[in-house]
């Protein structure tokens, strides 16, 4: 069952990201230096993941002091393209999307994922915009429809956070009953607000460059943003609604990104997802890591970073074996 963080979901309060990372680090226990795994490990995350990930692999390198780690971030549609185009095949693959692993990556390129952990789609608010001027659960989409406005979001051709946030925008169609509603705020998207990740609209927010942005709860809150947190019928956390989420469709281009490959995403529970590539390249070290992530040690981590757990984590497909700890 998936282990969601209680009092309102997101409760992790720190002063800053390094603050998290230092404590995070010195309360993981390292049960003695492990000298047997030595060599690369190259690790593609989504950029929600970068974060939560840097701590892992801190932690990780702790024990395995001869691993030499390569962290490579990008939306999780540029991650997935990195393989299926330019035949770059990491150790380590984390999607923010679950669903693009049979979508484009099975079977060629991965036999099986795991579902580890869960999350929202939020509106984040610039502490520049005073408390009471900002949006509410009920009034955001008038907010941002007003041509004043500032607002940002991810690129939905690339990262999973932009073409959720077309299905936010849907699913508010039918829940304020409000016919259109879902394309006049796609049409208020200004492209130069458009980023190739979410992550990258957190420093305009914080510098007042923006309004508010399309963000994961788990973002927005180790980052100490405000931000409007809305219904779960249309937020994308909560398999429950999976029929409501369901009928939001984006049409994104697909594992080549050339014109006139396209594929559907139907709207889902929000699921991030890793695997280890069927050819990755440090497949010793790699096993290695993915057990460090599914361990208790490393679920302390990600819930430690905002991420509520799928715990144990959600297999789909047949894992080789001796890959859980």
């Amino acid at each position: 069952m998936p282990t969601w963080i209680t009092a309102s979901r997101w409760p992790l309060r720190w002063s800053s990201p390094l603050g998290v990372i230092v404590a995070l680090l010195a309360a993981t226990p390292v049960s003695g230096v492990a000298q047997d795994l030595r060599g690369p490990l190259v690790v593609y995350n989504a950029g929600s993941l970068a974060v939560p990930f840097k701590l892992l692999l801190d932690a990780f390198s702790q024990r395995h002091p001869e691993v030499r780690v390569r962290q490579e971030h990008s939306g999780s549609l540029a991650a997935v393209r990195k393989l299926t185009e330019l035949d770059r095949i990491p150790d380590i693959l984390a999607l923010a999307d679950g669903t693009l692993f049979p979508a484009l990556l099975q079977p060629e390129y991965a036999s099986w994922y795991a579902v580890f952990a869960r999350n929202a789609m939020v509106l984040a608010v610039s502490p520049m915009v005073q408390p009471g001027d900002r949006a509410t659960a009920d009034t955001w989409p008038d907010v941002l429809l007003d041509g004043s406005v500032r607002w940002g979001h991810a690129d939905p051709a690339v990262d999973p956070a932009g073409y959720r946030t077309f299905m936010v925008f849907d699913l508010a169609e039918r829940y304020f009953g409000r016919p259109g509603l879902g394309r006049a705020l796609r049409d208020r998207s200004e492209p130069r607000y458009i980023r190739p990740k979410s992550a990258d609209l957190i420093a305009l927010l914080q510098l007042g460059e923006l309004d508010y942005a399309w963000l994961y709860a788990s973002v927005a809150r180790f980052h100490n943003l405000p931000y409007v947190t809305l219904p779960e019928a249309i937020d994308l956390s909560d398999p429950r609604f999976a029929d409501e989420y369901d009928r939001a469709v984006v049409r994104v281009p697909g594992r080549t990104g050339a014109p006139g490959d396209i594929i559907a995403i139907r709207g889902r529970a929000i699921e991030l997802a890793v695997s280890v590539p069927r050819e990755a390249p440090h497949p010793q070290v790699a096993r290695a890591f993915f057990r460090f992530l599914v361990s208790q040690d490393g679920q302390s981590i990600l819930r430690g970073a905002g991420l509520p757990t799928v715990d144990p984590p959600d297999f789909r497909g047949i894992p080789p074996a001796g890959l859980l700890p």
